[in-house]
């Protein structure tokens, strides 16, 4: 049986340490590319040389050729710049549009077939933008942004209580930035609600440092941001679709008539398997998140107003 084939474009940090998580999980043969000639290809030697000690024989290439990736299964989307100290997510916007809208080009000439998942910045606008190009459908086009805001919320929660974070779940709606709505009812330790282990205060205080966190990687690295977790959360949903395993993760996935957005993509739970987004599953928000979510989603579509002029 073949292996899949994961290709991600761009290695840098976030798309370097994506390839090195799905060869670890041996998900399948990977393929990194970078348009800096010789960088693909050194990560790629290092990474494929670490096979005999962690014990993994997925096939690594580095490439700065499009054609490489071609009949891939799911293509991730890294390229783009990084964000530095002072700069929103938003500054990131018409540069990034020019950066993802070529790459889109490329992967979708030659892997028509794919499943592409964006981690570039400003991350929602980056999501629509790569739709607009490659002219696919809307369920094998997404973001990654839910499971990583999550995963923040959640080893805060871990922190806070000193407690595995196996033990934790939460969920979360909206744009990634700082208006997403962490859904803190839907947040339990073990089963045990939230609201029961910590008070309104420190729960408010770890929502605001959730919605913060990528800012304050941003501040503490002063060259760069967060590549860790990112690409951990990214290879997390490119497990999800091949191994068809329709696990609910949170990510910016296209809404028509659910919770009424119209068209845009957005932070949602979704059923993430073979055929990519399955179905985006829809909560009754209490009206105060009703309200939360409709800020995060005016946020979006004022972003994908900007990239429709880009385009």
């Amino acid at each position: 049986m073949a292996r899949a084939k994961i290709s991600i474009i761009g290695a840098g940090n976030v798309g370097a340490t994506a390839a090195h998580w799905a060869a670890a999980a041996e998900l399948g043969d990977v393929v990194l590319v970078d348009i800096v000639e010789g960088l693909a290809v050194g990560k790629a030697l290092d990474l494929r040389q670490a096979g005999p000690i962690e014990r993994f024989d997925a096939k690594i290439t580095g490439s700065s050729e499009y054609a490489d990736t071609a009949e891939s299964d799911i293509v991730i989307i890294t390229a783009g710049l990084p964000r530095k100290p002072g700069m929103s997510r938003d500054d990131l916007l018409a540069k990034n549009v020019a950066i993802v809208g070529e790459v889109t080009k490329q992967v979708a000439k030659y892997s028509p077939q794919a499943i592409l998942i964006v981690v570039a910045n400003p991350l929602d606008a980056m999501v629509y933008a790569s739709y607009k190009i490659c002219g696919f459908q809307t369920n094998r086009v997404m973001g990654m942004a839910g499971i990583l805001d999550i995963s923040r919320f959640r080893a805060g929660i871990a922190t806070e209580l000193d407690v595995s974070v196996e033990d934790i779940n939460a969920l979360l709606l909206g744009g990634h930035g700082d208006d997403m709505v962490p859904l803190v009812r839907y947040t339990s330790v073990a089963g045990i609600p939230l609201s029961e282990l910590l008070s309104a205060e420190r729960i408010e205080a770890l929502v605001d440092r959730t919605r913060k966190g990528g800012a304050e990687i941003v501040s503490l690295l002063k060259t760069g941001s967060a590549y860790y977790a990112p690409s951990a959360a990214v290879i997390q949903m490119a497990e999800a679709i091949l191994k068809d395993k329709k696990r609910i993760l949170p990510c910016a996935a296209y809404c028509d008539k659910e919770y009424g957005i119209g068209g845009y993509f957005v932070g949602v739970p979704a059923v993430l398997g073979t055929n990519g987004v399955e179905k985006i599953i829809e909560l009754k928000l209490t009206e105060n998140e009703q309200k939360l979510f409709q800020v995060s989603v005016q946020h979006v579509k004022q972003l994908v107003a900007q990239v429709d002029k880009l385009l």
